[in-house]
């Protein structure tokens, strides 16, 4: 059975930081490309970054580019994503999730697994 599970959300003042973490058992690919995503209220779900188990170089999308840095940590199963000088606009749900079909994949409806999500807001 495969679960993902988030942690690290919060709330923070603007320019503040946070490091999010997924906590990644049984996935039995360790090839799976593993994505974040954020969802806020009303908007569609949004690719953040993502990075593959097993190398590779990281992605992310233009809107953190500079601000938010993925990595993965094999020996721990474990996901994590950076997040320096955040912004009103990066209040969301965060969602981690793997995609074990693909070296590299931005569509959310590609992605086999989910986490349960950690809540990020951002104060101005």
């Amino acid at each position: 059975q495969v679960q993902l599970v988030e942690s690290g959300g919060g709330l923070v003042q603007a320019g503040g930081s946070l490091r999010l973490s997924c906590a990644a058992s049984g996935l039995t690919s360790s090839s799976c490309f593993m994505g974040w995503f954020r969802q806020a209220p009303g908007k569609e779900r949004e690719f953040v970054a993502g990075i593959n188990w097993s190398g590779g170089r990281p992605y992310s999308a233009d809107s953190v580019k500079g601000r938010f840095t993925i990595s993965r940590d094999n020996a721990k199963n474990t996901v994590y994503l950076q997040m320096n000088n955040l912004k009103p606009g990066d209040t969301a749900v965060y969602y981690c999730a793997a995609d074990c079909r693909s070296y590299y994949s931005t569509t959310y409806d590609r992605y086999d697994y989910w986490g349960q999500g950690t809540q990020v807001t951002v104060s101005s």
